[in-house]
């Protein structure tokens, strides 16, 4: 089946903005799991994976208040301190392998110059480990993380990038898998596509009516290449 055309750029595309957790690395699973752990560390209910699922790509503290809305700051800090314990240290926890295609769709980017940065929720010293494990921290011209700037769905992570680029909103697209990227996007007048190797189911991410919806970055890689002002 041929992939749908994306709408022309003007200008030509110069920027691509990629969320990470969910969308270049497969890592709802260990994700999930440090949720779990953190809460039976503090002796709260443990919410059902559906749920912890569904808050991915919020900040912690947001993810936090959404899952125990009863919660007070002191307990937010206790749990996201625990949270990232075990998402950085932990042994036991899933491992967070990038997902398939993500080398050929950023060196196909790389070759024709468009820029490429990050917008994730992870903490800057996760999003710094995962870029150092990656070995792909020299591919991005800017990142934002959700301790520096306030949580998805709010566009400011998304217009730090574009300002640290140097590129304009009208010839930037945004890249994600969850609902709350897409919002962001949207907030911040900023074309995006999806993939639904990620979180959100394709029904949710669909109802955000975004430019492409495809079920992985192979797929998505073919979107790119038949897309006017791209390709060339």
């Amino acid at each position: 089946m041929t992939a749908p055309l994306l709408p022309p750029v003007a200008g030509g595309l110069r920027l691509v903005v990629f969320d990470w957790d969910g969308t270049l690395m497969d890592s709802p699973l260990r994700i999930v799991h440090c949720l779990q752990r953190a809460a039976e560390a503090l002796g709260v209910e443990v919410r059902d994976e559906a749920a912890l699922r569904n808050i991915i790509g919020l900040g912690v503290d947001a993810a936090v208040r959404e899952l125990y809305p009863e919660a007070d700051a002191a307990f937010v800090h206790r749990f996201a301190t625990a949270y990232r314990a075990c998402y950085l240290e932990a042994g036991d926890a899933p491992p967070t392998p990038l997902y398939p295609g993500v080398a050929r769709l950023l060196d196909w980017l790389d070759a024709r110059e468009v820029l490429l940065a990050v917008a994730t929720s992870k903490s800057r010293r996760g999003l710094d480990q995962a870029l150092e494990v990656t070995g792909l921290g020299a591919r991005f011209v800017a990142t934002a993380t959700g301790d520096e700037h306030p949580s998805k769905p709010h566009p400011a992570m998304l217009e730090h990038v574009m300002e640290r680029a140097g590129v304009e909103r009208t010839r930037t697209r945004m890249v994600g898998d969850s609902v709350y990227d897409l919002q962001m996007a949207r907030h911040a007048g900023v074309p995006a596509v999806a993939v639904t190797h990620g979180v959100h189911s394709r029904d949710r991410l669909r109802a955000e009516a975004p430019l492409a919806l495809q079920t992985d970055l192979e797929a998505l890689l073919e979107v790119f290449r038949q897309a006017e002002g791209v390709t060339g």
